[in-house]
Parts: C-alpha cells; structure tokens; sequence
C-alpha cells in the first residue's frame, strides 16, 4: 500500500484526509484531530499534499512543509468539479487528492502569519475608519445627503 497523495479536507477540530495510490485509487482514509494529523504525517513520505485555501489552511501547510511535504493549496471553486457524488467530507478529501495532481492546476500560495496578519487587519491610515472622531468617510458623506453634481462628495453647507 503505496500512498502517493494525500487530500485533506479541513474542519474546525477534525480532519478528513484521504491517500491515494498512483493510479488514483484511495488507499487511506481516516479521520484525525490535529494533533494526531501532524504525527502521522510526520511518520510518511507522499508525492504531494493538497488542502483546499482558507485561513486554517496556511498554517496547517506551514507546519506540513517544516515536516518537508510538497504542500498545495487549492481554491475551492477549483475543487468542485472533482466531486463525484453527494457532498461528505471524506469525498471532498478524495476530491482534493484528485485536483492536486492536475498538471494545470492553478495554487494558492502559503501565507505566512505576517501576510494573514496584515490581509486581515487594521485599516492603514487614510482609509476608511481612520477619522479621530470615531466616524468614517463613509458616514460623514451619508449623514450630509445629496452629492453635488460633480459627484466629489458632499455638498457645502
């Protein structure tokens, strides 16, 4: 039982990973916290690893290539047409495994916590939300009405 790839579909506390052979054929298919994922993957060698792009997912795939696995990340509008029947989480897993080896494929690059940290956060100043009064642009211009005809923002008083 060679296992050549390895599809994870990513819950909040379990994973449902599923390894295929060469052919495509599913070899593995087990459920794991994480915890015990990172052990076991720990512990194999595969051709390549394939998780679908979210926020967990960077970190999962961080601390998967630390272990030295060929990590790839899928957008989820790329994994769909590969699911073969009703929605479980074992055949997106298997869905997945089958995606990442397309040889046309497009990926998500691994963030690191910095590029997640700034995607995610504060508003940079001299955008919306930085007035020191507590209000934004956008509520200044709805509270004043109409815009003049020119269409650059409120109307003077």
């Amino acid at each position: 039982m060679e296992v050549h790839t390895i599809g994870i579909d990513l819950g909040k506390t379990l994973f449902h990973l599923v390894g295929v052979d060469p052919s495509g054929t599913v070899v593995v298919r087990k459920r794991y916290s994480r915890a015990q994922l990172l052990a076991y993957t720990a512990k194999i060698r595969v051709h390549r690893i394939g998780m679908e792009a979210c926020s967990g997912s960077h970190f999962l795939g961080r601390a998967l290539r630390e272990q030295g696995h060929d990590v790839r990340l899928l957008p989820a509008q790329y994994v769909k047409p590969y699911v073969k029947t009703n929605k479980s989480d074992y055949i997106d897993a298997e869905a997945i495994a089958e995606a990442v080896e397309r040889s046309n494929m497009r990926f998500v690059p691994i963030k690191t916590e910095e590029q997640l940290d700034f995607a995610g956060g504060t508003p940079r100043p001299g955008t919306l939300g930085d007035a020191k009064d507590g209000s934004s642009e956008s509520d200044a211009g709805a509270s004043s009405g109409a815009r003049n005809n020119s269409g650059e923002g409120p109307q003077a008083p």
